[in-house]
């Protein structure tokens, strides 16, 4: 153990710190009814404002990342905390497109992404032995979903008490319940320890690992492949609720099926840390995208009934986000510790790329052709391309050459 930090609270606190992010921006979409019969602007183009916030919060990751290299992560991170509660709850006083936009594709995301997975995984690494930075990885991701399983179906329950607007302002509220945990985990934290591959080289500066990261065929690879993930999470975060619509099922379905996505989400990114100590994770990667194919292809022949969404929740819900741990830790494994949360920043902007078609593109298709089927189509052929894309990764550490 490094510091004065245990595993446990690191682990805890980081934990906590995701799932207050990844809840409160779960939990918008379903305010999209209430959005849109509020300001009418039309359902594209709230999916448009949520597209742009998927693409915004992973360009917010690289940045966030290079400025905690150079500032240090606590006010970073803070920031971050302060700007995602106070836009979830100034969210109500939009009242236009372009008011939307900002709100909930720029500064809810921005906010969101400087708290994210990266700056967490960064932060926390370096309290924790190296042997066990992939459970950590594995039990910090799964605070995530914690969050997304516990926020979800509490909104849910403040709309009917309270209504949407007063529901937003609670989200955003609950949300600054990250800045006491993100001052206990960044108290005295510990520099980072150089990468072992530049042992007894001079370090590599942030602007040159880029660079040599940007040459790496295998680091292209898994930006390819995470491209995907971003396109098929984002698409049902966004509109499974407007499927549970469209099928004439209850919004409290929806509520559950993302719920139950949050719940499964924790069993599955334990297990995916313990499964990559001991397995490639290049081919637990491809193995996640196939089952995700496997999944939707199922969902989309299966009767529509509660009990369907629920059980497509827990299946796409324990390969979710299982992928993160093993890409975080491909990130670590071929360029190093030293700038992991600049350099799998960039590969979460990849990610949220995808993320940007899979929430615009959904409402895009839904108005044009009055059905989600082309969108699932396509989730399939993207996870085969993933599952296969994944395969050519050199799973080894890419030696550093001294830069001149």
């Amino acid at each position: 153990m490094k510091g004065q930090h245990s595993f446990l609270s690191v682990t805890i606190a980081a934990g906590a710190i995701l799932a207050l992010g990844f809840g409160v921006r779960g939990a918008q979409p379903l305010f999209i009814s209430a959005i849109n019969s509020h300001t009418a602007v039309g359902y594209a183009t709230i999916s448009l404002a949520f597209g742009v916030g998927q693409l915004m919060w992973g360009v917010a990751q690289p940045f966030a990342g290079a400025a905690a290299d150079r500032w240090g992560p606590r006010p970073v991170m803070i920031a971050g905390a302060l700007l995602l509660a106070g836009a979830t709850a100034a969210t109500p006083l939009a009242s236009n497109a372009a008011a939307l936009v900002l709100v909930i594709g720029v500064l809810t995301a921005v906010g969101a992404g400087a708290t994210a997975l990266p700056l967490l995984v960064s932060v926390s690494n370096r309290w924790i032995a190296d042997a066990r930075r992939s459970v950590a990885n594995g039990i910090i991701n799964a605070g995530g979903s914690f969050g997304q399983f516990a926020l979800i179906p509490l909104a849910q329950l403040l709309i009917g008490l309270a209504g949407w607007q007063p529901a937003l302002v609670i989200l955003g509220a609950l949300g600054l319940l990250a800045v006491p945990l993100i001052l206990f985990l960044t108290a005295g934290s510990p520099a980072a320890a150089p990468a072992p591959h530049a042992t007894g080289a001079l370090p590599l500066t942030l602007r040159q690992a880029l660079s040599r990261a940007m040459g790496d065929r295998s680091f292209l690879l898994l930006n390819a492949g995470f491209f995907t993930c971003g396109f098929h999470v984002a698409f049902i975060a966004t509109h499974l609720p407007g499927v549970v619509a469209f099928c004439g099922l209850p919004p409290s379905v929806a509520a559950w099926s993302l719920a139950v996505i949050g719940l499964f989400n924790i069993a599955g990114s334990l297990w995916i840390g313990k499964a990559i100590q001991r397995r490639r994770m290049k081919i637990a990667l491809a193995w996640l995208y196939f089952a995700r194919a496997a999944l939707i292809a199922a969902f989309l022949v299966a009767p529509k009934t509660e009990l369907t969404f629920l059980l497509f929740g827990a299946g796409i819900g324990f390969t979710y986000l299982s992928t993160v741990p093993p890409t975080v830790g491909l990130v670590a494994k071929l360029h190093g510790a030293r700038y992991v949360a600049t350099l799998f920043g960039v590969v979460m902007l990849s990610h949220q790329v995808g993320g940007f078609l899979g929430a615009w593109l959904g409402g895009k298709a839904f108005e044009a052709t009055g059905s989600y089927d082309w969108m699932w189509w396509a989730d399939i052929a993207l996870c085969l391309a993933a599952a296969l894309v994944h395969l050519p990764i050199r799973e080894a550490r890419v030696p550093a050459a001294a830069p001149a």
